[in-house]
Formats: structure tokens, sequence, C-alpha cells
């Protein structure tokens, strides 16, 4: 028996039914334990005394088949398949008591080997005692040294993940104290140094009227310059030229005063023009311009970070919209 058993362990080594990368890795908390191993004898209440101090409300499906002696490995064969045709258990705890190399002859079987293999839900095995080593520990996802051990690895302790559960809350609670405070106080300082758009618009405006007056004046100073000039000619013009000339000279000076008045009329058109274009410029930045036409501002509760994906949000997730005029507390129930 030994001396079969090295053989076969070798032969499906070397087929790579053993190798690490074949592995599945166990769930953290499987919601069905399906355990594989005999009706009587003291594993089966061992694994369920471990099972309810650990995660007493795990249920546990029971597969009794005969681990040891004529038709055991086709009993174990049958019901590995049946769990994995039944899809659900999230692991499997194959195990039996301790024994002679006789008594475990069942897990040195090479249909048993591939048929743990073969399994598409994570398979532990935990047969005999921590020296005793079978062809099925090696081909199993994981090896226990006891069926009771198999348990433990396969369970965590629900007192330690409570107490775990209870502290990662209470560091989450002080992060969050944490991150709302700084927050808060990265608001205040960058509202300290922003510019409130009607502050900004009131400043522009008032850039606007300076601009005015001074175009005002000096529209005043060019035509009060030109209306001198025009005088101090016409003056030349009458003490030095004969009455025809002065008559030419005259129809050319109301010319000159009409194209003189079309032009400040034309200078004066558009730069109340670009005047209006400013403001309208400044009213359509405005972001209560914005809102008044219809916009609104949607922010993700409770970070109240802007939305601007609807991936960004999840299905049942508080948003707050920020509207023209007030505000909605609402909760999402669809995405497209």
């Amino acid at each position: 028996l030994q001396v079969a058993f090295e053989q076969l362990k070798s032969r499906l080594a070397a087929e790579g039914i053993f190798d690490e990368a074949c592995k599945k890795p166990l769930p953290f908390l499987p919601n069905r334990i399906s355990v594989i191993t005999s009706r009587t004898g003291a594993v089966i209440h061992d694994i369920l005394k471990v099972a309810h101090r650990r995660f007493g409300n795990v249920p546990i499906q029971i597969l009794p088949v005969k681990v040891q002696g004529y038709g055991s490995e086709i009993e174990i064969v049958s019901a590995l398949h049946f769990v994995n045709q039944l899809r659900n258990s999230d692991v499997i705890i194959l195990a039996r008591g301790g024994g002679s190399l006789e008594d475990l002859q069942a897990f040195n079987s090479e249909i048993v080997a591939r048929a743990v293999f073969a399994s598409e839900i994570p398979v532990v095995c935990g047969v005999g005692h921590e020296t005793d080593f079978t062809i099925a520990d090696f081909a199993a996802d994981l090896r226990a040294p006891t069926p009771s051990a198999a348990a433990e690895m396969v369970l965590p302790s629900k007192t330690d993940l409570l107490r775990r559960h209870v502290s990662a809350s209470q560091a989450l609670i002080q992060r969050m104290y944490s991150s709302v405070d700084m927050r808060r106080k990265r608001i205040q300082e960058i509202s300290r140094r922003v510019v409130h758009p009607r502050r900004r618009i009131q400043n522009h405006r008032l850039r606007i009227d300076d601009l005015t007056s001074r175009l005002a004046g000096r529209m005043s100073g060019l035509i009060h310059r030109e209306r001198e000039r025009l005088d101090w000619r016409v003056n030349a013009i009458c003490m030095h030229m004969p009455p025809s000339r002065m008559n030419q000279l005259r129809n050319r000076l109301r010319q000159c005063r009409e194209n003189l008045c079309f032009r400040i009329r034309s200078v004066c058109k558009d730069e109340n023009a670009r005047l209006k274009a400013h403001t309208a410029r400044l009213k359509g930045l405005s972001p209560d311009a914005i809102l008044s036409r219809g916009y609104s501002i949607t922010f993700a509760l409770p970070e109240r970070d802007i939305v601007r994906d609807a991936d960004a949000v999840h299905l049942g997730q508080a948003v707050e919209v920020s509207l023209a005029s007030g505000r909605l507390h609402c909760r999402v129930e669809g995405k497209s």
C-alpha cells in the first residue's frame, strides 16, 4: 500500500494536480458548508461543535458516506459530484477520523483525488490526525491536520469579527469626523478668498461706469477742440479770403460739422453696443442666471460631491438638488 501510495502521488504530481496554482481560495465567510463524512463517529460532532462555537448561524449540509471499506470511494466521489451539481454550498469539508493506512485507503484512491481536484467548489480535506497524509490532502485546495481544524479554517470567529467590526466602525467614524472637520475648514478658507459673483458683477459695473464717464469726457474734449479749430479757421478765412471762397469754406465747414456729428453718433452707438454686450456677458456668467434658466446642481450625499456622471451615484443613494429657488432632497430610484 505504501508503494502504491508513492507511485500514485508521483504520477498525479507529474500531471499538475497538486500544483499550488490550481488551488481555489476559500470564501471569507461561507453562506453554507457541505460536510462529507461518516454518519457515525465523533468527527461530525466535533465539526458541528466547532462550527457552532465560531459562527453558529451558518447552515451546514451533511452528506453521510462510507469512509472505509468496499464502495467507500464511489460514495465519496458521488457526494462530491452531488454538491457541485446543487451549487448551494461555498465550501466542502471532506473529513474522517484517524486510522491505519488500510483504513485511509479510500482517501488514497485515484478517483477520489481526481474528484477533489475537479470540484468547482473549494475542498478542505481533514482526514486523520496531524501526522496522517493522504492523496486527497494533496489534491484538496487546503489540508487541515484534523477535522476540527478544518472547521476552524473554514469559519471565522464571530466574536473576533464583531470586535473587528466595532473597532473598524469607531475608526471610520473618527476618520469621517476628521474629514468633515478638515473639509469644513477648507471651505471656510476658500470662502474667505473667493469673491462672490455679485461682488464681481458690481465691480465690473463700476468699471463700465468709469469707462463710460471717461469716454464721454474724451468725446466732449475732442468735440470742443475740433470746434475751436473750426472757429479759428473760419475766422482766418473771413479775414484773408474773398466772399466766394467764404461760401465754399462755409459749405465745407457745414459738411465737416455734419461728418463730425455723424462720427460722434457712430462712436457713441458703438460704445453703447459694447457696453450692452459686456453687461449681457456678465449677466450670462452669473450662476444665479444659469439656475434661473432651469438648470440645477446635484450633490451626492453625504459628501456633497457634485454629480457629473450617473455612474457616480448608486441606486437608493440620497442626493440634494440645488435650484434657482430652494433645494430638493431626493433618492436615486433609477439610472439611464
